[in-house]
């Protein structure tokens, strides 16, 4: 029988030029492709660069360490943020409450009206208790008894109070 190694010849060698030139060629295949998506997608990003700039207000100062969202317009818009409101509950007395609110307007907001509000919002929970408010359907009462005050306190001027943070501790 015949070795097999002699009929197949002497092990052949990869030529460095192909191999070179395979290289080279991804390498401008890769780079035709990356420059063909870079004009695709740099457009795009100077578009959104430019409507950022356009939307920010060049007049106002940003404070060094504000963060988050930017506030809403306010008064002009008819909607008022009040100032937070924190006071302990009426049982146990040991448990304290942070609540925002703002009020939206029907017309202008008024600051003063918006003032007897706030003071009989604090009043308010003042009384309340924590079984009162616990649980999903607790908060949902609460919020009706607040909508309610303020629809007797403004005399129909407010249409709805929006809670933009409830914290119990």
């Amino acid at each position: 029988m015949a070795d097999v190694p002699a009929l197949e010849g002497p092990p052949k060698k990869a030529s460095p030029i192909l191999l070179i030139a395979a290289l080279a060629g991804l390498t401008v295949a890769g780079a035709g492709g990356g420059w063909l998506v870079g004009t695709m997608v740099a457009p795009k990003v100077k578009q959104a660069e430019e409507a950022q700039k356009k939307a920010e207000d060049p007049h106002a100062a940003k404070k060094k360490g504000e963060e988050g969202l930017p506030k809403m317009p306010g008064e002009a818009a008819g909607v008022l943020q009040l100032d937070p409101i924190t006071t302990n509950l009426a049982y146990p007395s040991e448990s304290w409450i942070r609540l925002e609110v703002a009020l939206v307007f029907k017309g202008a907001a008024d600051a003063g009206l918006a003032e007897s509000i706030h003071q009989d919002i604090m009043s308010y929970m003042r009384t309340v208790s924590l079984q009162q408010i616990q649980g999903p359907r607790g908060f949902e009462y609460l919020r009706e008894d607040i909508q309610e005050r303020v629809d007797l306190r403004s005399e129909g001027r407010v249409s709805k109070v929006i809670f933009r943070t409830f914290v119990i501790e």
